[in-house]
């Protein structure tokens, strides 16, 4: 098993418990003023043409040369998976469809129909993570997730695969084991697009529970908190979403630049016509 590269040098018996992310995942941004606050906790309210131009997702290009029939598909599971994902902007759900798709065929990705999805250009303060079971056409959960503290402020704006960069790191993971670290129930993922996000498991971004992803955080300070890469989750949801991502499911973190040799059009085109989401 791989081991993070950060120890510290009196105490190398925790390395395994204190991974660098978690140490040092606690909330590091002083609190917005109360006029920023109030503007920010009102985000996720807002219909999309009230944002400030701040605050407005960079525009997604389409995957390229996917099949029009599969394209009609996605938008029809879009408009399915209801009002829990009205906010999932349909670029980003193609890239996650298009990325399962050709995946899943691989043995990279062992688990069949499930796929969660964080579109990591939303404010922070959105629950902007989704899990979605594609063969039923549901939302099993969503959440508010944290980036990392070298990505931006509201928006992760900053990617990096770097060890130390406190950045999160964009493309397609596979989920892995799970165990007790300093933040509890913890599950490790592993990148899958070298380049932006193979060096997750050696920096130990993981999917673990913080305080500074709790709403009474956002309404405390107007944003959530940061970690140093993982993508953290609400005290109050963390188990139920890692535990409907079992070892082998996939998950999207997606962004500004996200660039994946699995955002194969034709192929996932292949694979959805012989199998479906199976």
């Amino acid at each position: 098993m791989l081991k993070p590269r950060c120890f510290f040098l009196l105490l190398p018996l925790l390395a395994a418990v204190l991974p660098a992310c978690q140490r040092e995942a606690g909330p590091i941004n002083r609190a917005a003023p109360a006029s920023q606050a109030a503007q920010i906790t009102t985000v996720a309210t807002l219909a999309p043409a009230a944002l400030p131009d701040s605050l407005r997702p960079t525009p997604v290009p389409a995957v390229a040369t996917v099949p029009d029939t599969l394209r009609r598909v996605i938008r029809r599971l879009h408009a399915a998976l209801g009002p829990a994902a009205a906010e999932l902007r349909p670029e980003v759900l193609e890239q996650a469809c298009v990325g399962y798709l050709t995946l899943h065929p691989t043995g990279r990705i062992e688990r069949a129909g499930i796929v969660a999805v964080a579109d990591m250009d939303l404010p922070n303060t959105t629950e902007r993570l989704w899990v979605l079971d594609l063969q039923t056409a549901q939302v099993l959960h969503r959440s508010r997730v944290a980036h990392g503290r070298g990505s931006g402020h509201l928006r992760a704006s900053r990617f990096s695969n770097r060890e130390a960069s406190a950045c999160t790191s964009l493309g397609f993971y596979r989920t892995a084991g799970t165990y007790d670290g300093l933040h509890g129930y913890s599950r490790r993922i592993e990148g899958l697009d070298w380049g932006q996000n193979a060096n997750a498991y050696d920096r130990y971004v993981v999917l673990h529970a913080a305080d500074y992803a709790a709403d009474a955080y956002v309404r405390r300070t107007g944003h959530l908190g940061y970690s140093r890469g993982c993508p953290a989750l609400p005290p109050d949801r963390y188990q139920a979403v890692i535990g409907s991502l079992p070892a082998g499911s996939m998950l999207l973190l997606s962004g500004p630049g996200l660039a994946s040799r699995w955002l194969d059009g034709p192929a996932a085109g292949r694979r959805f016509g012989q199998r479906g989401w199976r």
